[in-house]
């Protein structure tokens, strides 16, 4: 086969076959193909888009250029939960233990921060000693023995994907929805699950902010699960506003924590039961989501869900007494009170502008080297709906540094668009798809 030839192929809007998207990977993966002719192919992907069996040919080629872990000495099934990113989201710390107390088995392979949205294992890694670079004997271990485990893609798990991944962030080619998919789907395939719930957000914080993107970009991965078997179901749920209150990481375990001990309700509390009780579903544990949710409620109130996340902190060194005591950890240099200046109802929040906002405090990376603050970050109270009076507390910034949060304190005036009139509250699940 061509290199050039397939290219070609592509870029005139032609269906390449599963073998040719074998070759294509294979001799990328092996750096038999050069960079330029695989960003040729990469946007001749984006500009042209894949078929349904395309995007699973290509899926598997990716899956299958690394190690698949097998995880059947492992009793019981495994589910996870793949969401596409936003501002506070960080479900994942607070159903992971409410599934595995549930009796289902979550084997989590996270991510880092990407752009204005942080990332899971950065998240873990404020807690002080928790290791997410556990090895392949290691994570089966702490399945075996916990019920749930979250580390970090090895360089064993779907290699394809790093390569072409760093490609797509440079050549304009990453909302390619064929390429997310493959990107998504190789990495959580390669896990071992039985069943995956998907988390794709839409709006003002989200990569897709169109809900029909992101409703394309659902029925993409959807549709991809089901050809490798998998149960799978797909969650739209809105990022025009952060979920939960607290941005930054060391802020969201903390938050996290206080979920778990039933002591914060609200959307966060509200997404993260829906997304458990959906995975408890798949995971056989109950008849119904609707079952499922009143499990995860149940778990949260028995503290069985909260004793399981000490547990799981404890199965990868960390320090279970900041998880038992978080106001122990230490605090931020800095914390300045931000105040309304206006009166009226919230009508819109610049959620990609707190993203951002957080990661000049540090809460996460401009560069790829850059070293992250686990204490830097913000707690944002306004929900959109809310009335607020001026001289009502909007926000707290901590950091280390009083520049810092100088230069972001006068951007937060401007992430609240105001309304003299009522404001509808947005529905914070759009759409369940199957």
């Amino acid at each position: 086969m061509n290199p050039v030839e397939l290219i070609r192929k592509k870029r005139d809007g032609n269906t390449l076959t599963k073998e040719e998207i074998n070759f294509l990977i294979n001799n990328y993966t092996k750096n038999k193909i050069p960079d330029y002719q695989f960003s040729a192919l990469l946007m001749a992907i984006f500009l042209k888009g894949m078929t349904t069996e395309e995007t699973a040919a290509l899926t598997e080629s990716m899956l299958y250029s690394g190690r698949v872990i097998n995880l059947s000495s492992i009793k019981g099934t495994k589910v996870d939960k793949h969401s596409t990113g936003g501002v506070g989201d960080k479900t994942s710390l607070i159903l992971a233990p409410i599934v595995a107390a549930a009796g289902v088995n979550v084997p989590m392979i996270s991510g880092r921060g990407l752009g204005h949205t942080g990332g899971t294992l950065d998240k873990l890694e404020s807690i002080p000693g928790f290791r997410t670079n556990l090895s392949l004997s290691e994570y089966k271990k702490v399945i075996r023995n916990c019920g749930a485990v979250l580390i970090g893609q090895t360089k064993d798990i779907a290699p394809a994907d790093k390569l072409i991944y760093s490609l797509r962030d440079v050549t304009a080619t990453v909302e390619s929805i064929p390429l997310i998919t493959a990107s998504i789907m190789s990495k959580k395939l390669a896990e071992g699950i039985d069943g995956l719930v998907l988390d794709v957000k839409t709006g003002s914080g989200a990569f897709m902010r169109e809900t029909s993107d992101a409703i394309a970009l659902a029925n993409s991965l959807i549709n991809t699960a089901k050809t490798f078997n998998k149960k799978v179901i797909g969650f739209i749920t809105d990022m025009n506003q952060p979920l939960g209150n607290y941005i930054g990481n060391w802020l969201e375990v903390y938050e996290s924590v206080k979920v778990l001990q039933g002591e914060i309700r609200g959307d966060l509390l509200e997404l993260s039961v829906n997304l458990s009780g959906a995975m408890i579903y798949l995971g056989g544990k109950a008849t119904t989501i609707e079952e499922g949710i009143e499990i995860s409620q149940t778990l949260i109130d028995n503290g069985k869900a909260f004793e399981k996340f000490c547990e799981m902190v404890k199965a990868q060194n960390g320090k279970v007494n900041y998880i038992e005591n978080p106001e122990k950890y230490q605090k931020s240099k800095v914390v300045k009170k931000i105040k309304s200046e206006k009166t009226g109802f919230v009508k819109a929040i610049d959620t990609f502008g707190l993203g951002m906002a957080a990661l000049e405090l540090g809460a996460g990376r401009m560069k790829k080297e850059d070293k992250i603050e686990p204490k830097a970050g913000i707690i944002f109270y306004p929900k959109i709906g809310d009335q607020l009076k001026r001289g009502d507390l909007i926000a707290e910034i901590h950091c280390e540094s009083a520049k810092k949060i100088d230069l972001v304190s006068k951007n937060l005036f401007n992430v609240i668009e105001f309304s003299n009139t009522e404001i509808l509250r947005p529905e914070l699940i759009k759409k369940i798809l199957y």
